[in-house]
């Protein structure tokens, strides 16, 4: 076995060297289970190499040298928690993760969905470093030192500039939570639940400048169903999120890169939601007001009304089969008890029906939610939109 190179070409995973089809070693990387997230051994091999890894080798293969490359060295970014199963995943397959970029922590908490970046690269002994911004001086000089082969972008926020596009020799690679091109934009799970969509998906891509316009690499569907809120949904994200970062690797590893281009998007990109887009408008149908409020839910900022000039943050609500206005939209109709406490809550009257109330917090962070719902005095009482 000799050393040729410490550069990879833009073919470089085990190109038969005559120019022959590609040949596969007899040891696969450890690999993760789909469902249980844990590891399986398989049978591999470990190359304690010097500098820059990975790096290329001739191996004698039959009577043919065969040039083989031993994994893809990857940059992770990502600070919101939809990411961190794809990272795990990668991990457990003993792939080569150079360095991971996240939020600083006084930035990452105030995004919602943010999450524990730190323990993983604890755990696998990964470079961990947070940052104000990914197209500042000093992140691009970090992205560069990693000499990566893919920069994998999962949960991030910031456009990536053109300088933080350019050192991952095969590509960076990002992900939308929506069947591009439709719902390109800002918070399209948000949004989706929001318009009363059915179905959204994910879909994997090869970022560029612009607004999530770069070619599909894969996609993945998904159905929102009356039972999702926002979080459920991203749940379904971030496990599509691993089946297509792993799906992609392998590909990369065998020479492939996929990516076809994204279809013209015919409609608006989707702009940047606001705490104050979160208020209720109970002029609105029974449908309308239950989106919201799962759209909103936790780790969201919530929907919220007003009550006697005071504002709740609304965190769940359920449908009602009530099909016909019964009050003045707004209106407390009345109280459900139930021994069970998260049935518990405050029937509230809407244009076209009511919606239940299950949980909600008052201006002073109290969360109100079975028999504390419940037992309050509020029938008759309105709840607007405005102090």
């Amino acid at each position: 076995m000799a050393e040729l190179s410490s550069g990879l070409s833009e073919n470089r995973f085990l190109t038969n060297l005559q120019g022959q089809n590609p040949i596969k070693p007899d040891w696969p990387r450890k690999s993760a289970v789909a469902g249980d997230g844990h590891c399986r051994d398989r049978p591999r091999i470990d190359i304690d190499t010097p500098g820059r890894f990975p790096i290329q080798f001739v191996l004698i293969h039959g009577c043919h040298e065969v040039e083989w490359s031993p994994g893809v060295r990857i940059g992770w970014v990502g600070v919101h928690a939809e990411g961190i199963p794809a990272l795990q995943a990668v991990c457990c397959a003993e792939y080569n993760v150079a360095g991971l970029m996240t939020l600083r922590r006084d930035k990452a908490e105030k995004r919602c969905g943010s999450a524990d970046y730190e323990s993983i690269c604890l755990q696998y002994d990964i470079p961990y470093h947070e940052v104000k911004n990914i197209n500042d001086a000093c992140s691009i000089a970090l992205l560069q030192a990693w000499q990566c082969d893919v920069l994998v972008v999962l949960g991030w926020g910031q456009i990536l500039g053109p300088d933080a596009l350019k050192h991952a020799t095969i590509g960076v690679v990002g992900a939308h939570a929506s069947l591009l091109p439709h719902n390109r934009g800002s918070a399209p799970v948000n949004w989706a639940i929001i318009r009363g969509e059915h179905e959204t998906g994910n879909s994997l891509i090869w970022l560029e400048e612009g607004v999530d316009s770069g070619h599909l690499i894969d996609q993945k569907s998904f159905p929102i169903t009356a039972y999702d809120s926002c979080t459920t949904v991203y749940d379904k994200v971030a496990e599509s999120n691993r089946e297509m970062v792993l799906s992609l690797l392998r590909k990369l590893e065998s020479g492939e890169r996929p990516g076809q281009p994204q279809q013209e998007p015919d409609e608006a990109v989707l702009p940047r939601r606001r705490p104050q887009d979160g208020v209720i408008d109970w002029n609105s149908s029974s449908e309308e007001i239950y989106n919201l409020v799962r759209a909103l839910a936790r780790p969201y900022p919530g929907a919220y009304a007003f009550l006697n000039d005071q504002p709740y943050r609304i965190w769940s609500a359920a449908r009602t089969p009530i099909t016909q206005p019964v009050a003045a939209a707004g209106t407390v109709i009345g109280p459900v008890h139930s021994p069970e406490p998260k049935a518990c809550g405050q029937m509230v009257a809407t244009a076209n029906g009511a919606v239940l109330i299950l949980e909600m917090q008052d201006a002073s962070g109290n969360v109100l939610q079975g028999s504390k719902l419940s037992e309050l005095d509020w029938t008759g009482r309105r709840l607007s939109n405005a102090a």
